[in-house]
């Protein structure tokens, strides 16, 4: 590879890195004032089974003291209930309820409506384009 071909595949890199970041963080917010990105993840992780906070705070590479607070907001807007775990009385479970339910799905509809209405502005051309590197994000981000 020429020093040439290795820049330009460092500055296609950065672009992609950006661009993602960039839908991935406008896309996050299309949830309105409902809730807030962070809830979202985490009732996202419970909609696949209950979770102790501890093995949440880790999948969601936060602290457990944060985690315990995204909890708690979730047991008070009524998104998650904690339960004693059934193997260790100093454990509780936190499962989603359907409200949490719910909320997914709404905040799921809005993100999705956000990103149809800009791909629908897209030419015919520019959609077999984005199938195509659709395709090819998810072998990079697979890895």
């Amino acid at each position: 590879m020429t020093s040439r071909e290795a820049k330009g595949i460092r500055t296609l890199s950065e672009d992609l890195r950006l661009a993602c970041m960039r839908i991935s963080r406008r896309v996050r917010f299309e949830s309105g004032d409902v809730i807030a990105p962070h809830q979202f993840s985490v009732l996202c992780r419970l909609e696949h089974g209950p979770l102790t906070p501890r093995a949440l705070a880790d999948v969601e590479n936060v602290s457990a003291p944060s985690m315990t607070r995204t909890v708690g907001g979730l047991v008070d807007d009524g998104y998650v209930t904690r339960s004693e775990h059934p193997d260790d009385g100093r454990q509780v479970l936190v499962t989603i309820t359907d409200a949490g339910q719910d909320v997914l799905a709404t905040t799921r509809r809005r993100r999705d409506m956000w990103m149809v209405e800009r791909v629908t502005e897209l030419s015919a051309d520019e959609r077999v384009t984005l199938t195509e590197a659709a395709q090819i994000l998810t072998k990079i981000a697979a890895r």
